[in-house]
């Protein structure tokens, strides 16, 4: 590949507008994380509360597997919010990723005149 002197091409005609393709993808990112963090802290927050339920003794704690079955029970609803971190943070990037191809495409084809 050859590296290019050229600066964005900011071609007028485009089928988008630049500064709301940035803005959206900027915000999925922004969104995505506060999306991790909430199911982050609602999974923190179920542990939490279980090891409070046990010392305070309102739940006797059973054995090793009825203690991971009830941890794991507790982090199943953070992996949507997994899943929806990742999906937001590549729809932010897959978003960049067409505008520079968009931008690529327009200056090899200026370059080909």
């Amino acid at each position: 590949m050859t590296d290019s002197t050229e600066t964005k091409t900011n071609f007028p005609g485009t089928y988008f507008e630049r500064d709301s393709i940035l803005k959206l993808a900027r915000l999925a990112e922004i969104f995505a994380w506060i999306v991790l963090s909430y199911y982050v802290a609602q999974a923190a927050l179920s542990i939490l509360v279980y090891g409070l339920q046990i010392t305070r003794g309102l739940v006797a704690p059973g054995g090793l597997t009825d203690i991971a079955q009830q941890v794991i029970w507790m982090l199943q609803p953070a992996l949507p919010g997994l899943w929806n971190f990742i999906g937001l943070q590549a729809v932010g990037k897959v978003l960049l990723i067409f505008m520079d191809v968009e931008d690529n495409t327009r200056r090899a084809a200026r370059a080909q005149k």
